[in-house]
């Protein structure tokens, strides 16, 4: 009878040893809910990225495919213009502020 409650002790030890293992070792749960969401963080930035790839390589298509895309991004990012127009660049009037006024002139008007 006695050895019967040393397996016993010995198997509770076991698992209790095994679901210490499971719960809080190097491949436990933790780890694998750590790893998943690293996974899905950069499934996340492989999507954006893809996406960017994407865009360029439409670009690039563009680019090689006509004279077109290629005046049309002249004209954006370097401001040429053909031969005979007449360059026009529109200005936002931009308002300024008035000044403030010192708190001593504040006080005067008050008065």
């Amino acid at each position: 009878m006695r050895w019967l409650r040393v397996l016993l002790l010995a198997l509770v030890v076991l698992l209790g040893w095994l679901q210490y293992r499971l719960w809080f070792g190097a491949a436990g749960t933790r780890a694998v809910e750590e790893l998943d969401a690293r996974v899905e963080q950069q499934r996340r930035q492989n999507k954006g990225l893809a996406q960017r790839n994407a865009a360029l390589a439409a670009e690039v298509a563009d680019l090689k495919s006509g004279e077109a895309a290629i005046e049309e991004r002249a004209r954006n990012e370097l401001g040429m213009i053909k031969p005979g127009e007449t360059f026009y660049r529109v200005v936002d009037d931009e308002r300024v502020p008035p000044p403030p006024v010192p708190a001593d002139e504040e006080e005067g008007e008050a008065q």
